[in-house]
């Protein structure tokens, strides 16, 4: 290995002075989030680099230092113990390098002879455009603790996309994994005729690469470009989760401006191909992009994904801050499909439990110690004969801000309504979920400008940033005709970032 060099201290120093000091001046935003990662101030978007390494998790992330909206990407950097209580650590990445000079763009982490290497796209803009004038390597750097990197003087160890049915500029967000003896990279790609799709690259050492094959392509309405793919073994199947931008809505389904998902299959690593079913959704919310899973010492897939969306309306810019990332969650294979449940590790978070069992609701009911604006409610409804039932989130009865969770029985539908929900982006997102033994399992996390629900034990998912005001506390259930609630459990959930509000 060649000497490694590094040109980029004096940037992590002013960038990270820069966060510290603007964190002072917007710590205690009511919007801030009591439980999730956030950014100590400015611009956060994907997540990167998550892994575990030396007995602890670690997260990066996108980051913009000097402004809470996008601009030239930084790697910020978050650790926890158990996915739970986290702590910001020192910037990890700048760019600075030729290859990177404007924007160390999103990528992944591996351990290799007990060092913490960042695989991350090198950004240069070569003119106006960002969307045609653009080159993308892909560069690593290294880390003895996983705190302080370096990047190496090899850079970039690919130094340009494939030739081939493959776009030259539009080449990012490596995916890098070990798989008997050899190192993998799945990377995000396009075709020149803007059909999305996932490119597959061999190592012995990290450094040295080869292009092996196209690994998945899409076909039909499967956007026009793949970005930030991951790959995995889980529960004796394939997994390649991607983004893609610009699919078309189909239904009830596709809503968002970009996509993320997945598909099942089996990957030939002889010739590189992935053998797959058909793509599903991960999130049918508003607020879920660019995935990220890792494994750690207990052998389970954890994912972690950015919980806004791009070009959607972000109230907190105003404020000095912007983006959040989703709760761990479990990911494991049923039927079929990937079914995601919050880590079990959150339950370390809750606190006066307040518990109710086999109450009636018809018309709508608010029940005394059930509300707040940082809790996790635990129900099981059972339907009986009411066709529309549901409950009501973030309430503010005086401003008419609500955040609405409906089933409907004729079309077994959930719908998640934010048009009522305060400031920030309205809309409706929907999914298909049928009812078990005519009973619907719910699990909610609200924290102060988000909700999480897991519906059936994670089957469904659906997350939304909401922005309502500080007063809108409350929680309410209706029916159209009796239900019954078989069993409900609320908690309020503790602070879990360790070092600013």
């Amino acid at each position: 290995m060649k000497k490694t060099v590094n040109h980029m201290d004096n940037n992590l120093e002013t960038a990270q002075q820069f966060v510290e000091e603007m964190n002072k001046k917007i710590s205690g935003h009511p919007w801030r989030p009591v439980y999730h990662v956030s950014p100590p101030a400015n611009w956060m978007n994907d997540p990167n680099g998550f892994c575990f390494f030396k007995g602890e998790y670690h997260l990066f992330y996108q980051h913009h230092p000097f402004s809470p909206e996008w601009g030239p990407m930084y790697w910020g950097h978050v650790k926890s113990k158990d996915l739970v209580f986290w702590e910001h650590l020192p910037i990890a990445l700048a760019p600075g390098e030729a290859y990177d000079k404007n924007g160390c763009f999103s990528g992944s982490a591996i351990e290799k002879d007990g060092k913490l290497y960042i695989m991350y796209t090198g950004n240069v803009w070569t003119g106006p455009d960002h969307d045609k004038d653009l080159q993308q390597t892909q560069a690593l750097a290294v880390s003895d603790n996983g705190v302080r990197f370096t990047k190496l003087a090899e850079n970039p160890v690919i130094a340009a996309a494939p030739e081939g049915d493959i776009h030259p500029h539009h080449f990012r967000d490596p995916k890098v994994w070990e798989h008997e003896g050899q190192y993998y990279a799945v990377i995000g790609s396009k075709t020149k005729t803007n059909q999305g799709q996932a490119l597959l690259f061999r190592s012995p050492d990290l450094i040295n690469w080869e292009f092996v094959n196209v690994m998945a392509k899409g076909e039909g309405n499967f956007g026009f470009m793949w970005e930030c793919p991951d790959f995995f073994h889980l529960d004796g199947q394939d997994v390649l989760v991607m983004s893609p931008q610009g699919m078309k809505p189909e239904g009830i389904y596709y809503h968002n401006l970009h996509q993320s998902g997945y598909v099942i299959g089996t990957l030939n690593y002889e010739t590189g191909q992935l053998s797959h079913g058909p793509f599903q959704l991960l999130d049918y919310g508003f607020d879920f992009y660019a995935p990220q899973t890792t494994i750690d010492n207990k052998g389970r897939r954890i994912l972690i994904a950015w919980m806004d969306m791009w070009e959607s309306p972000m109230p907190t810019q105003s404020c000095g801050w912007a983006g959040a990332m989703t709760l761990p969650r479990l990911l494991r294979i049923k039927n079929g499909q990937i079914v995601s449940t919050p880590v079990p590790e959150l339950e370390r978070l809750r606190e006066n439990e307040v518990y109710y069992t086999q109450v009636m609701v018809e018309g709508e009911l608010a029940l005394e110690g059930i509300s707040g604006d940082h809790v996790e409610l635990e129900l099981v409804i059972d339907a009986q004969a009411a066709s529309r039932f549901g409950l009501k989130l973030r309430v503010n009865e005086e401003r008419g801000e609500e955040t609405v969770l409906t089933y409907t029985r004729d079309d077994s539908l959930v719908s998640l309504d934010r048009n009522r929900s305060g400031q920030g982006p309205g809309g409706i997102r929907q999914a298909e979920v049928p009812l078990e033994n005519n009973q619907l399992h719910l699990r909610c996390f609200i924290d102060k400008s988000s909700v999480e629900i897991f519906i059936n034990g994670g089957t469904t998912v659906m997350t939304a940033r909401v922005y309502p005001s500080e007063g809108a506390t409350g929680i309410r259930f209706f029916a159209d005709q009796p239900i019954q609630i078989i069993n409900l459990k609320k908690w309020d959930l503790k602070h879990a970032i360790i070092n600013f509000n």
